[in-house]
């Protein structure tokens, strides 16, 4: 910690500004995580779907009867 941390003044301002500010950073980052599950998850869907379309598309193997 600083000096000039330790000198600043501890106003119920300065103490609703900080928590505004890291609830901020805490929202920008649940954002971010979100996102990217999100981005994550509509990547697997796609290929999930591919694989559905070249199944269906595939020809079935034969089954030989012994």
């Amino acid at each position: 910690m600083t000096e000039k941390q330790r000198l600043a003044p501890r106003t119920s301002e300065a103490l609703a500004s900080a928590w505004e500010r890291r609830t901020l950073l805490v929202r920008e980052e649940l954002a971010s995580a979100s996102a990217a599950n999100d981005a994550k998850t509509a990547r697997l869907r796609a290929l999930r779907l591919e694989k559905e379309r070249q199944d269906a598309v595939a020809p079935k193997p034969k089954v030989v009867a012994r």
